[in-house]
C-alpha cells in the first residue's frame, strides 16, 4: 500500500509539473521580452479630477484627465523617461465619444512620474480643427532624431474619420502638428481613408534609441485591421507602400483560430536588430467562432512580428501566441471590460527596455524587460 501511494504521488506531482510545462511562453530567440510587471508598482498612471486647463474647443475649464489616463507613448529627454499618455475627461458617454488631449509625465527611474497640469497636445484653435474637433489627440507613438527632434505620431479623431497626423518638438512640451502623415501622396487618396496607429522603425545607437533609415529612408508601420508600411524622407510626409494596382499592401492580417483574430494593430515604434526589424503589436481576439478560445472574447494581447532589416516589407517571422496579456486585475477592469494591455510605448532606459500601455483603457502600466536575462513571455491558459 505504501509503495502505491508513493507512486501515486510521484505521478501526480509528475503530471503537474507536465500541467505547468504546457503553460510556459517560451519566445523566439529574436523576439523581445518576456516583459516582468514590477510588484507593487502599477498602474504608474492613473485618472486626476485636480488637473484643469482652459479648453480653446469649448471655451472653458475642463478636466482634462479626470475619467481616463491610458494608451502612452514613450521617450528619453535628458536622462528621464518622459512618458505622453492619452488622457479624456468627463464628458461624453462611452468609447470614441469623449474628447482626448495628450498629457505630459516624466521620471528619473522609469516607475514614479511627475505630471504637468496641463495637455501639452490638444484639439486645439489652429489649422487642424477639422481633423481633431471635437475627437482630439489620440494614441501617439513617439521616436526622436539623432540630433534630438522629437516626432510624434497620432490618431487624429473628428469623430468621423481618424487620420494619422504628426507633429515635431524639440522639448516634449511645445509641438508643432504639420497635418495629416498621408495629405499629400498619391493626390491625397489615403488622405480619405481611416487610419490609425503608426510605429515608425528605430534603432539603437550608442545605448540610445532613435529613428533609424533604411535604403536612405524612415519607415512607418500603420494600421488597425491589418499592418501597411508607409516611406518619408522628412518624417512629416508619408507614402503609403502599395501594389500594382495602387492598393495598400497588408504586410499582416487577422487570423483565425488565434489571439489576433479580429485586428493586428502597431504597437510601439518598431526596432531593428541584427536579426531584422521587431515590431510588436495589438492583437484582438474575435469575439465569435474565429477567435482563441484560450483568450477572452475581444481582449487585446500584444504579439510580434519580424521583417527583414534590409526589406521592411517581407515578413519572416510572426509569433503564434501573445507574450503579453491582460492578467493583473486593473488590466481587466476599466470602461474595456474585456480586458486590453494596449502596447504603446517603450524605450531603452539603463540597459533594460521599458514597455509602457494601457490598462483597460483606463490606466497606464509599465512592464520591464531585461535583454540579459531573457526570460518567458506571460504564461498560456
Amino acid at each position: 500500500m505504501k509503495k502505491q501511494i508513493l507512486l501515486l504521488a510521484f505521478f501526480t506531482v509528475m503530471l503537474s509539473r507536465m500541467a505547468a510545462a504546457q503553460t510556459v511562453n517560451k519566445l523566439p530567440d529574436w523576439a523581445f521580452g518576456g516583459f516582468v510587471r514590477p510588484a507593487g508598482l502599477n498602474p504608474v498612471i492613473s485618472p486626476d479630477s485636480t488637473s484643469t486647463f482652459f479648453c480653446p474647443m469649448n471655451q472653458k475649464q475642463v478636466d482634462w484627465e479626470s475619467n481616463d489616463t491610458f494608451n502612452p507613448a514613450a521617450t528619453i529627454k535628458d536622462g528621464k523617461v518622459v512618458v505622453l499618455y492619452r488622457a479624456e475627461d468627463k464628458a461624453g458617454k462611452a468609447i470614441g465619444k469623449r474628447t482626448s488631449r495628450l498629457g505630459y509625465a516624466e521620471s528619473e527611474d522609469g516607475f514614479h512620474f511627475k505630471r504637468r497640469k496641463e495637455p501639452v497636445l490638444y484639439p486645439a484653435d489652429d489649422s487642424q480643427k477639422s481633423n481633431e474637433w471635437p475627437g482630439g489627440c489620440e494614441d501617439p507613438r513617439l521616436a526622436v532624431t539623432e540630433d534630438g527632434l522629437y516626432v510624434i505620431i497620432y490618431t487624429q479623431w473628428n469623430q468621423d474619420k481618424a487620420r494619422l497626423g504628426v507633429a515635431t518638438s524639440r522639448d516634449l512640451v511645445h509641438w508643432e502638428k504639420t497635418g495629416p502623415a498621408f495629405k499629400k501622396a498619391y493626390n491625397g487618396k489615403f488622405n480619405q481613408i481611416w487610419t490609425k496607429s503608426g510605429s515608425m522603425v528605430t534603432k539603437l545607437v550608442n545605448g540610445k534609441q532613435v529613428l533609424a533609415r533604411i535604403n536612405g529612408k524612415y519607415w512607418l508601420y500603420f494600421g488597425e485591421n491589418h499592418v501597411n508600411v508607409a516611406t518619408s524622407t522628412d518624417l512629416t510626409n508619408w507614402e503609403p507602400v502599395v501594389d500594382a494596382k495602387g492598393e495598400l499592401i497588408n504586410l499582416i492580417s487577422p487570423r483565425k483560430g488565434f489571439f489576433d483574430s479580429n485586428l493586428t494593430e502597431c504597437g510601439p515604434p518598431a526596432i531593428l536588430t541584427d536579426k531584422g526589424i521587431v515590431l510588436m503589436y495589438n492583437g484582438k481576439n474575435d469575439k465569435g467562432e474565429d477567435g482563441d478560445k484560450r483568450f477572452t472574447p475581444n481582449s487585446y494581447c500584444a504579439g510580434q512580428v519580424l521583417f527583414d532589416k534590409n526589406d521592411p516589407t517581407k515578413l519572416l517571422a510572426r509569433m503564434d501566441v501573445p507574450f503579453f496579456r491582460p492578467m493583473e486585475s486593473f488590466e481587466k477592469s476599466g470602461q474595456y471590460a474585456a480586458g486590453t494591455v494596449f502596447i504603446e510605448g517603450m524605450v531603452y532606459f539603463k540597459e533594460k527596455w521599458l514597455l509602457y500601455y494601457g490598462c483597460a483603457d483606463s490606466r497606464v502600466g509599465v512592464a520591464v524587460f531585461d535583454p540579459r536575462k531573457k526570460t518567458p513571455g506571460d504564461p498560456l491558459p
